[in-house]
């Protein structure tokens, strides 16, 4: 489930005031997917520290984001930061590892062009030791809120992926976003 957007120093990070102008997804995680880890062995992935989007001209640094009381998932606090979900896996490990980003109509954020990405853009995600993930977008889709689709957001998979979330569908009435963009994402190369 999918809570609302939040703006960037906003004392309430899981639901945004009226006429918020810049948002990014406050996520609910689904059952107890947060728990969930292979039972194959796996190589430890390092944490990552940078996200790079070439074809949208992204360049930002990862911050770490944590489950909120009521089970969203925290946002970052500033519009040009993204941040990594770090309940999930980490970008480059087996499972859906989860970015979230600000968007806004009347300031840069750091994910205001995510819905130009094209398929087989690529994404690169830097990590604390020095590799680098190297990501491709298979697809995108706009989800309403009400119907966030948290098993094909976070339900574990077998291959390492990638999933941006950011808020899409702005209610010019309301100011208000009604509904989540998720960029999808397929790790292209090994870790590097």
């Amino acid at each position: 489930m999918l809570g609302g957007c939040a703006t960037a120093g906003g004392s309430d990070m899981s639901a945004p005031p009226a006429g918020t102008t810049s948002a990014t997804p406050s996520l609910t995680l689904h059952s107890n997917m947060s728990t969930y880890r292979s039972t194959r062995t796996h190589s430890e992935t390092a944490p990552p520290v940078r996200l790079r989007i070439p074809a949208i001209e992204v360049d930002t640094r990862l911050v770490e984001l944590e489950l909120e009381r009521n089970k969203s998932i925290e946002v970052p606090d500033e519009l040009s930061v993204a941040g990594w979900w770090k309940g999930g896996p980490r970008p480059g490990q087996v499972g859906p590892a989860v970015i979230l980003g600000h968007v806004s109509r009347n300031a840069p954020a750091v994910f205001s062009r995510l819905h130009t990405l094209q398929q087989d853009d690529e994404i690169l995600v830097d990590r604390a030791d020095g590799t680098t993930g190297r990501f491709v977008v298979t697809r995108q889709g706009m989800y309403k809120k009400v119907a966030f689709p948290s098993d094909l957001v976070y339900y574990p998979t077998l291959e390492p992926e990638l999933r941006l979330v950011t808020c899409g569908g702005l209610d010019g009435a309301t100011g208000k976003y009604t509904e989540n963009l998720v960029v999808f994402a397929v790790l292209a190369s090994g870790p590097g």
